[in-house]
C-alpha cells in the first residue's frame, strides 16, 4: 500500500507540472519556460536493460523492493535531427557487397529517410502526431512521435535569399570517381537553379585551404562561379579543419543580414592532416556559429566514408548531413533540397517524452544516441536543439513495454523550439491512450518505419537483450517492405526491400 501511494504522488506532482497530458491530438502552443523536473537523459529509458545487463537485473519495480530507491525516470528528451547520411551510406556500401560498420548505423537515419504523412502546421514550428502499436512480443509496443514543419514554399520567390559558402574537399582521395566530379556537375546545375539576389562562396582544401571565391550575388556574375567550380582539381592531403575555420571565416567576411547564411561542407571526411576532432574544429568558430547563426549542411561523397567525423561536426554546427551516392542523389540534394530548405522554421528544438508511470514499465528510445539532452535542460534555451527547415518531418520510435493489462493515458510527446527570427520559445504537444492494434494493422508509413528500425537494429548486430522487440528475419522484413512498397507505391520503399535482400545475401 504504501509502495502505491508513492507512485500516486509521483504521478500527481508529474501531472501538476504539465508533463502528462492526456488526449490523442494537439495540446499547448505557448512560450513557457517552467523548468521540467526530470534527470540526466540516458541512452536506455526506464529500466530498460543495458546491452551489458540482462533483463531482469534492471532498475525495475519488481527489482526495487520496498526500499526508498528514488523511482525511474520516465522522461526521454532529445535534439531533434534530420540527417540521413547513415542510412544513404549503408546503401552504398550493401550495394558494393560489403557489410556497413555496425558503428555507423544510425537507426533514426533510416527512419527519417523515408517520407511521412503527418499532418503539417500552417506556420513556423511543428505538428505533434503520436501512435502506437503492438509487437509480437508479450506486453512490448512501439510507440512513434512525429513531428513535421510546414510545407517547403510552393514560390521560390517567398524564400529569403541565400548565402551559401561551398567549403570543398580538393584532397587526393577525392580524385576518385563519383567525388570531385560529382560535386562539380552538382554545383554547376544548382547555380543555374538559384536566384539572381542569391550568394556563393567556393573555399577548397586539401593540406591548406583557399577561399577561391568570396562571397559573389549570382545576378550577372554566373559565369564566375562556373569557373571556380569547373577549375577546382584534387591535389595532396586533407586538412578539414582548415577547410571548415577559412570556411566560416569566408561566410563572415560576406554575411547578409536577412539572408539564410550557412556553410556546406563537401567531403568524404578522411581527414589526415591537422586538426580531425570536430569539438576543436568547431570551438574555434563558435562564435560564427552562434552570433551570426550560420549553420553547417554535411554532403558525404565516396565509397570509403568519415562517417563518425561528418556526423559529429553536423551536429555541433546546429546542422545535419545527407550521403550522396551517384547522380541521382546529388540532383536531389543541390538542386531540390538545398534550395528549398534555404529557409528554417525553428531553432534548437528539442522534443521530451514523457511516459506514465501507471501504464508504462520499460521503455527505450531507438537511436539518437548522440542527441541526447538531459531532462533538465528541456526548457533551457541555452541549450543546444536541433535546426529544422520547412518540408522536414522528424520520426522518433521508442520500445515500450507496458503493465499488464494497462489502460488509459500512455504518454505525451512536447516539442520546444525557437522562432528562427525573434528566438521566442514555443511549446506543441499530443498525447497518446493505449491501444490494441498490432503492427501490421498500423498506417503503412508507420509499418515502414518499423522496418526500417529493425532494419538497422540487425546491421548493428544485436541479439537477445539489446534486441528490437518482435523484430522478424531479414526475410520476412524484405517481404514486409516489398508489400508496403506496392501499398505506398514508393520507390524509396522498393528501394528499401532491396538493400535488405543485399544484406540477406551478405550474412548467408
Amino acid at each position: 500500500m504504501e509502495r502505491q501511494r508513492t507512485r500516486q504522488v509521483m504521478l500527481a506532482l508529474t501531472l501538476a507540472g504539465g508533463l502528462l497530458l492526456t488526449g490523442c491530438g494537439g495540446g499547448d502552443d505557448s512560450g513557457s519556460k517552467s523548468s521540467a523536473d526530470g534527470s540526466k537523459g540516458g541512452s536506455y529509458g526506464s529500466a530498460f536493460p543495458a546491452p551489458d545487463q540482462p533483463e531482469g537485473e534492471q532498475n525495475s519495480e519488481e527489482s526495487r523492493g520496498d526500499d526508498d530507491t528514488p523511482s525511474p525516470d520516465y522522461l526521454s528528451t532529445f535534439a531533434l535531427d534530420v540527417d540521413t547520411a547513415s542510412y544513404g551510406y549503408a546503401r552504398r556500401t550493401l550495394a558494393e557487397g560489403r557489410r556497413p560498420d555496425p558503428a555507423t548505423i544510425r537507426p533514426e537515419e533510416f527512419v527519417n529517410s523515408f517520407r511521412q504523412d503527418y499532418e503539417r502546421p500552417d506556420g513556423n514550428g511543428f505538428t505533434v502526431t503520436v501512435d502506437g502499436a503492438r509487437t509480437d512480443r508479450d506486453d512490448w509496443s512501439l510507440v512513434r512521435v512525429g513531428l513535421a514543419t510546414r510545407e517547403a514554399r510552393e514560390q521560390e520567390d517567398d524564400r529569403p535569399p541565400a548565402a551559401l559558402t561551398f567549403v570543398i574537399d580538393i584532397s587526393g582521395s577525392m580524385a576518385e570517381p563519383g567525388r570531385l566530379d560529382l560535386a562539380q556537375q552538382s554545383l554547376d546545375t544548382m547555380t543555374e537553379r538559384l536566384r539572381d539576389d542569391d550568394s556563393v562562396a567556393i573555399v577548397t582544401f586539401s593540406d591548406e585551404a583557399e577561399t577561391v571565391l568570396p562571397m559573389t550575388r549570382l545576378g550577372g556574375h554566373r559565369d564566375r562561379v562556373h569557373d571556380a567550380v569547373d577549375g577546382l582539381e584534387p591535389t595532396y592531403s586533407t586538412n578539414l579543419g582548415a577547410g571548415v575555420e577559412t570556411g566560416y571565416r569566408t561566410a563572415v567576411d560576406g554575411l547578409r543580414e536577412g539572408a539564410t547564411n550557412r556553410v556546406v561542407l563537401i567531403s568524404d571526411a578522411l581527414a589526415n592532416n591537422g586538426d580531425t576532432d570536430p569539438d576543436s574544429i568547431l570551438d574555434r568558430i563558435d562564435t560564427a556559429r552562434r552570433e551570426h547563426g550560420i549553420t553547417l549542411f554535411g554532403v558525404g561523397v565516396g565509397s570509403d566514408y568519415g562517417d563518425a567525423l561528418m556526423e559529429r561536426l553536423a551536429d555541433k554546427g546546429d546542422g545535419h548531413t545527407v550521403y550522396v551516392s551517384g547522380a541521382d542523389d546529388a540532383e536531389k540534394v543541390f538542386c531540390e533540397q538545398l534550395p528549398q530548405n534555404i529557409d528554417l522554421t525553428a531553432r534548437d528544438a528539442k522534443a521530451q517524452v514523457a511516459f506514465d508511470p501507471e501504464t508504462v514499465k520499460q521503455f527505450r528510445l531507438i537511436g539518437y544516441d548522440n542527441r541526447r539532452v538531459a531532462d533538465d535542460d528541456f526548457r533551457d534555451d541555452r541549450v543546444d536543439g536541433g535546426e529544422v527547415g520547412p518540408g522536414h518531418t522528424v520520426t522518433a520510435l521508442y520500445a515500450v513495454r507496458t503493465k499488464p493489462g494497462a489502460e488509459g493515458h500512455l504518454a505525451t510527446a512536447t516539442v520546444r523550439w525557437q522562432d528562427p527570427e525573434t528566438r521566442a520559445p514555443h511549446e506543441k504537444s499530443a498525447g497518446l491512450e493505449t491501444f490494441d492494434d498490432s503492427l501490421r494493422e498500423a498506417n503503412p508509413r508507420f509499418q515502414v518505419d518499423a522496418v526500417a528500425a529493425y532494419f538497422a537494429d540487425a546491421l548493428r548486430g544485436t541479439y537477445d537483450e539489446e534486441r528490437l522487440p518482435g523484430r522478424p528475419s531479414l526475410r520476412e522484413l524484405a517481404d514486409w517492405a516489398d508489400e508496403l512498397g506496392d501499398r505506398t507505391e514508393d520507390s524509396a520503399v522498393r528501394q528499401l526491400a532491396d538493400t535488405i535482400r543485399q544484406a540477406r545475401h551478405l550474412a548467408d
